[in-house]
């Protein structure tokens, strides 16, 4: 089977400026100083990136479960106080690319807590926004200061960490992401209700604050980086041929396709349960988000899943968990509803690990650029699904929402047969024919 699960066999390997040694190790011996499970250094790495991730999804999505107060203070309809997400989003997509540019000449460790810290200041200052246009501009150089920390926590783990327990790794630190979304969601649910959506804003913010000093004592020195130079050209030229891989393509669409169902779903569930025949108030809105703890364990079990089933078929399994969990939150029984977001939450969670851990194993070269490429394509994928799942909501209640959320499971799906049959055609390409016997 193929290093991803969603193509061809054979890969395209990206080419990048000056390459660290971790870029062009193969699994094994050629790197005995790479982190694994057992070795010092591996918890310590484990549990700071953990928490840049519960800080990275609690900033980012901050205003996610406090859209209808936001809404009622400002005067804001559904699809207006919903760019208080896609505008973060948003920007992370649009600057991930640069970041990770950076993060090659200045070190991933570098980026990572530069990029923590500028996002964790702007975080303190959200909750002062004076209107609905500020707070939106607030949260959009908030997202953009966040773009350093994914691609350059995939290239780290990429570099440091051995390829038998890449996909493991890169689940815990998506776990921290369910974590932090969570927490972030059920803290500014409550506060929200006792004292407004600002004192919540502030308390994430705090909660980031804390997140950001464990990260700055936890995180190991790099090992397996080398800097590179600042090279415009090299940039582009690595840029094209990770976009020019077939495999890769189809990947960054997957992770796109994912995060559209879960932006949709998460950015217009608050409004639906406040609505009736729900009429919940705003703290138990905020503790649906429990249901996150669902996300953290299946990105975890992640590697175990592509173990068992290889990585197309954890895919189909993410898939069809999504689907049928959008299906069952139609009903309008709040226990269905509940079902139907553990459903999706494991789903989206699952298939992201194992895209997002497929990027890195096929680029062998290139590693930043290409984790960029997949992040640019996820939370462009989180901004489109923010915004139409509110228009869509609007237009059509919530099986508008989840239509637009179908269409995208559809879209999943018929990318990974695709992949599916091109490995197939690609292995019967390779397999010589039989000799004929005389």
């Amino acid at each position: 089977m193929p290093p991803a699960s969603t193509g061809a066999s054979t890969l395209t390997v990206a080419a990048s400026p000056q390459p660290s040694p971790a870029t062009v190790a193969t699994a094994g011996s050629a790197a005995p100083d790479r982190l694994e499970p057992g070795r010092p250094g591996y918890r310590r790495m484990s549990f700071a990136l953990f928490a840049a991730g519960v800080a990275t999804f609690a900033l980012l999505y901050s205003t996610q479960a406090l859209l209808p107060a936001v809404s009622a203070s400002l005067g804001a309809t559904a699809g207006q106080a919903s760019w208080t997400v896609s505008a973060a989003t948003g920007a992370l997509a649009l600057c991930v690319l640069p970041m990770s540019a950076l993060s090659e000449r200045f070190g991933r460790r570098q980026m990572m807590t530069a990029s923590l810290t500028v996002a964790v200041l702007v975080g303190l200052l959200v909750p002062f926004a004076p209107s609905l246009g500020w707070l939106i501009a607030l949260r959009a150089v908030q997202g953009a200061a966040l773009a350093g920390l994914p691609a350059s926590a995939m290239a780290y783990l990429a570099e440091e960490v051995r390829p038998k327990a890449l996909v493991a790794a890169i689940g815990l630190f998506v776990a921290g992401n369910s974590i932090g979304g969570m927490s972030g969601r059920i803290l500014t649910g409550w506060i929200a209700q006792l004292w407004g959506w600002r004192a919540a804003l502030g308390a994430v913010g705090l909660l980031a604050v804390a997140c950001a000093v464990v990260f700055h004592f936890m995180i190991p020195r790099a090992r397996n980086f080398t800097p590179g130079t600042l090279n415009p050209k090299a940039l582009a030229k690595t840029v094209g041929e990770h976009l020019a891989d077939p495999l890769l393509r189809r990947l960054y669409a997957i992770g796109a396709l994912f995060m559209t169902v879960f932006g949709a779903v998460y950015t217009v569930i608050g409004y639906r349960l406040v609505e009736a025949p729900f009429n919940l108030p705003q703290g138990v809105v905020g503790s649906i988000f429990l249901v996150y703890l669902v996300g953290t364990v299946s990105s975890a079990a992640a590697g175990q899943l592509v173990a068992r089933l290889g990585r197309r078929g954890a895919l189909y399994l993410a898939v069809s968990t999504t689907a049928a969990g959008l299906l069952l939150s139609l009903a309008d029984q709040l226990a269905a509803v509940l079902l139907g977001l553990v459903l999706i939450t494991a789903g989206f969670f699952a298939g992201h690990a194992v895209a997002s851990s497929s990027v890195s194993r096929t680029a062998t070269k290139g590693r930043a650029q290409a984790s960029a490429l997949y992040q640019s394509a996820y939370y462009l994928g989180s901004s489109a699904g923010g915004t139409l799942g509110a228009v869509a909501f609007h237009a059509g209640g919530w099986a508008g929402t989840v239509s637009l959320g179908l269409l995208a499971v559809l879209g999943v799906v018929s990318i990974t047969l695709y992949g599916t049959r091109a490995a197939r055609a690609e292995r019967r390409r390779l397999v010589p024919p039989a000799s004929v016997q005389n």
